[in-house]
């Protein structure tokens, strides 16, 4: 029993920059695609209606838990949940993503969007529910929700996006309509989080995906504020709260300015460095690249030893992908990828 009591605090010690007896792992999208059970479910279901009948997302939230020896569970769900209550009819078609059938282009567009409190969002509150009481004291579980900037582009561009031309115009010809829209977004993400919090998430993370694509300056007037609003909204809620983007290696300062107890970094910074940017007063999560898990067994030894030395043994260091487990990914390099973090740091 009690090596299930130490694993179970590992991931939420170094959220709080606590000693561990070896570095926590989990991975983003650790519940998904690659897995032949996940996949058995969705040969039956929608993605939306895992994420909508709360049995189905806490069963495959759990199981990766299952079958690798991970520290922290996620719950299952869809970063553009929120769009829906606020008035956005959006689905998933084959090989494309997210198709937003009514997307923002105006200031008339934000006007109509409605403010809601996450309450609407009950269905993901009642999978982490389920989750907690299956998961049994296991691990922690995480609750999410995408950042204003990432759910905006989605909104504004309809979908997915290389560019980001119709967010960033509309960011450039529309800065007050730009602000209302993620003032809305920041708020509606704010009580969403608190009732995944209050649902018994123990740890929360904003997924700023896209952010990326913006220089420091635009990050600074057009992004912060509204992810602060977040931040500090949440701060008191007493559980960790994690702040991830990819493509972010210029924008880790601010974003640590913007808020959040951990941060989480991509593949394409040294981790090291990117910790002094963020400064040793926060947790770092990160940062290995999804696709080298796609390659032999030594490389990936290699990348993973690379990665724990240049956490050097630093209290706060939670070990994850630099974005999300990829379909086909094979599931034997994932199980022994945990192993090998969880051998190569022990103290």
């Amino acid at each position: 029993m009690g090596l299930v009591g130490a694993m179970n605090e590992r991931f939420l010690k170094a959220c709080r920059r606590e000693a561990v007896d070896c570095t926590p792992v989990w991975f983003m999208r650790q519940a998904g695609r690659y897995m032949p059970e996940y996949q058995a479910i969705r040969a039956k279901h929608s993605i939306l209606e895992v994420c909508k009948t709360p049995e189905l997302a806490a069963q495959v939230t759990l199981q990766p838990i299952e079958r690798f020896s991970l520290d922290a569970a996620i719950i299952f769900a869809d970063l553009l949940l929120p769009l829906e209550p606020m008035g956005l009819r959006f689905d998933f078609e084959e090989g494309e993503g997210p198709v937003i059938h009514n997307p923002i282009r105006d200031r008339a567009a934000v006007e109509r969007l409605r403010v809601v409190d996450g309450g609407e969002l009950d269905y993901v509150a009642d999978a982490i529910r389920q989750a907690r009481r299956a998961l049994a004291g296991r691990v922690p579980l995480i609750g999410f929700a995408g950042a204003p900037f990432t759910l905006a582009s989605y909104a504004i561009e309809g979908g997915g996006s290389r560019h980001y031309i119709e967010t960033k115009q509309f960011m450039y010809r529309e800065p007050e309509a730009w602000h209302r829209l993620l003032d809305k977004l920041a708020r509606v993400v704010t009580g969403y989080l608190r009732h995944q919090i209050q649902a018994g998430a123990q740890a929360v993370q904003v997924f700023d995906s896209w952010v990326g694509c913006l220089s420091p300056d635009d990050y600074a007037e057009y992004v912060l504020p509204h992810v602060r609003v977040i931040f500090d909204g949440l701060k008191h809620e007493g559980v960790p709260l994690i702040h991830f983007g990819t493509g972010t290696a210029t924008l880790l300062r601010l974003m640590r300015e913007a808020g959040g107890d951990v941060i989480g970094v991509d593949w394409r910074v040294h981790l090291d460095e990117a910790w002094e940017m963020i400064g040793h007063d926060a947790a770092i999560q990160g940062n290995l690249d999804p696709v080298v898990l796609f390659a032999p067994l030594h490389e990936i030894e290699r990348r993973v030893e690379e990665i724990l030395k240049r956490a050097a043994g630093r209290p706060g260091h939670i070990f994850n992908l630099g974005h999300g487990i990829l379909p086909n990914t094979p599931v034997e390099t994932v199980a022994a990828t945990v192993e090998l973090v969880h051998k190569l740091s022990q103290r």
